[in-house]
């Protein structure tokens, strides 16, 4: 792609840097911001600076949030007996559209993956034990995707877990192997979330 401008190229470049986003897409997204108000580009900006300075993750579920506690885990009326592990927080969101799950959550960060030197250490697993191991949590849902990384990350957890004395489901299999949850309907998804089974009847397969 020709540019008649260094500074347009840079912008163009760093803007196709994002996941999805190609030259092309890049480029309408660049001329939209330089016909926008200097004010407009300004607020763009600086919304994206306050987020990368001022983000903080929740210190139970590890989740992003504005506070020290989420809203999620600050909320009286959520199940404090269940948690929902899930690799990232659009797994959250992805689960909170359903509206049928009302219990916590714990934010992996991530998939255990020896491809990528991802190991178990390099996640938020000891976090989840101490959780468990501090009483009070009747299950843990184990709602991570139908990938060999997820189902790995799953059978390492279900061993981490299994003498705690917490029972341990996975999400209903509606979802296609190889399936990420943000990218699940919000009914199938829900509907797997509302018919989950324990995980040892999985590895009676």
């Amino acid at each position: 792609m020709n540019f008649s401008s260094k500074l347009l190229e840079n912008a163009v470049n760093e803007f196709s840097s994002l996941p999805g986003i190609g030259q092309k897409t890049a480029l309408r997204l660049v001329l939209h911001l330089l016909n926008q108000p200097q004010s407009e580009v300004e607020k763009f900006g600086n919304s994206l600076l306050i987020l990368k300075r001022d983000i903080r993750y929740c210190i139970e579920c590890h989740n992003i949030s504005d506070h020290e506690l989420c809203q999620i885990c600050n909320a009286v009326k959520r199940d404090k007996s269940l948690i929902c592990v899930v690799e990232d927080t659009r797994d959250v969101m992805a689960i909170e559209n359903t509206g049928q799950y009302q219990g916590g959550y714990h934010v992996m960060g991530g998939l255990i993956s020896p491809m990528d030197g991802i190991g178990p250490s390099d996640l938020n697993i000891e976090s989840l034990v101490k959780r468990v191991q501090a009483g009070g949590i009747k299950e843990v849902i184990l709602a991570l995707s139908a990938t060999m990384e997820g189902d790995t990350t799953i059978f390492y957890l279900y061993k981490k877990l299994k003498d705690l004395g917490v029972s341990i489901s996975t999400i209903a299999r509606g979802i296609a192997f190889g399936g990420e949850l943000e990218y699940v309907d919000e009914i199938t998804l829900g509907r797997s979330i509302a018919t989950r089974v324990p995980y040892e009847n999985s590895l009676a397969r």
